[in-house]
């Protein structure tokens, strides 16, 4: 018997209309196209796309910011547009880069009235507090205002601030953004911890990070251009490409690169070129290794140098660029 779902979308769409300065019309800007998706009880889910591909949409959907134009949602057992209170008192989200609190308050101060909004008593929200904080390495800092934290810091304390109410629905959005390394580590760390604690937890997870999705997510989903593309677990994902050959090309292109003439190359099927000052990076999907040849062959035509050549296993970036055709950093802010 399956798990009890948490969250649902059923043919979700959703339209924006954007008033033309200049004339009395509308324009329509499509968001969502039809998006259906399902995450049990219990599950770490991640949505993946591209900016613009419409995933801060749907969360606001499901979190009862914004409304459906089509379709309906539930999350924790209750539609979104008819019982909207009852979800809110049921999940929590936390957005990375946001600024939430006020400046003036105390890291404790502002935590202890985020807890007040949702009925925690004092004690018991002074105790979750205290262990939330130290978990995440923010205990030294309880009595700082947070206008005085720095940005990795700030974020540490919205992190606390969505685990707090231990809510049965937890959206992250983007919840690593601006943090180093070694505190993005603590994050995911403690994103496990509070998940394996309870079995009861949903937690549904958007990040730009492919390692941190391929890493905690038990599921995930690839959104673009407000459609889903493809759901399931990481591991199946990457099976799409186990009869691909993957190679990670670095050149020298002193005269330029022209990316257009490795694309038509028969067999080649995907090809993302990522420039930096003193190297091009090239990222090719091809049907099989006797492709390479004549990829090696169009780079002499093109007097590029070749630095580096290096066969790629599977990746849920590599699964990424095949269904996206791009990597999910190069979108444009347009959906979302």
């Amino acid at each position: 018997m399956s798990n009890p779902i948490a969250i649902e979308a059923n043919n979700l769409g959703r339209v924006y209309k954007i008033r033309n300065n200049r004339q009395e019309k509308f324009k329509e800007l499509t968001a969502l196209i039809n998006v259906n998706l399902t995450v049990q009880k219990g599950e770490l889910f991640g949505l993946l796309g591209p900016n613009g591909a419409g995933k801060t949409t749907l969360i606001k959907i499901l979190t009862t910011l914004l409304s459906p134009s089509s379709g309906f949602a539930t999350v924790a057992g209750f539609d979104v547009q008819k019982f909207p209170e009852e979800v809110r008192k049921r999940i929590n989200m936390v957005s990375g880069g946001e600024t939430s609190g006020y400046g003036l308050l105390t890291v404790r101060e502002n935590l202890w009235m985020f807890a007040q909004f949702y009925g925690i008593e004092s004690a018991e929200a002074n105790k979750r507090i205290k262990i939330l904080t130290e978990i995440v390495g923010l205990s030294d800092r309880l009595s700082t205002k947070s206008s005085d934290l720095s940005t990795g810091l700030r974020q540490k304390m919205n992190i606390v601030r969505g685990f707090l109410t231990d809510p049965e629905v937890l959206f992250l959005d983007e919840p690593t953004l601006g943090l180093d390394v070694e505190a993005s580590r603590d994050v995911r760390e403690f994103i496990n911890r509070w998940m394996h604690d309870d079995e009861n937890r949903t937690l549904l997870l958007t990040t730009h990070y492919m390692a941190e999705a391929d890493e905690l997510c038990d599921r995930v989903a690839i959104i673009n251009q407000g459609k889903v593309l493809a759901c399931d677990s990481p591991a199946n994902l990457k099976k799409i490409l186990q009869k691909d050959a993957i190679f990670h090309i670095s050149l020298n292109a002193p005269y330029g690169i022209s990316v257009d003439k490795f694309e038509n190359i028969p067999g080649v099927k995907n090809c993302v070129l990522t420039q930096k000052p003193d190297e091009v990076f090239l990222d090719l999907i091809l049907e099989d290794e006797s492709i390479l040849p004549e990829v090696i062959s169009e780079t002499g035509r093109q007097l590029l140098r070749l630095n580096r050549l290096e066969k790629k296993e599977p990746s849920l970036e590599d699964v990424f660029i095949k269904l996206v055709g791009q990597r999910i950093d190069e979108g444009e802010n347009v959906n979302d």
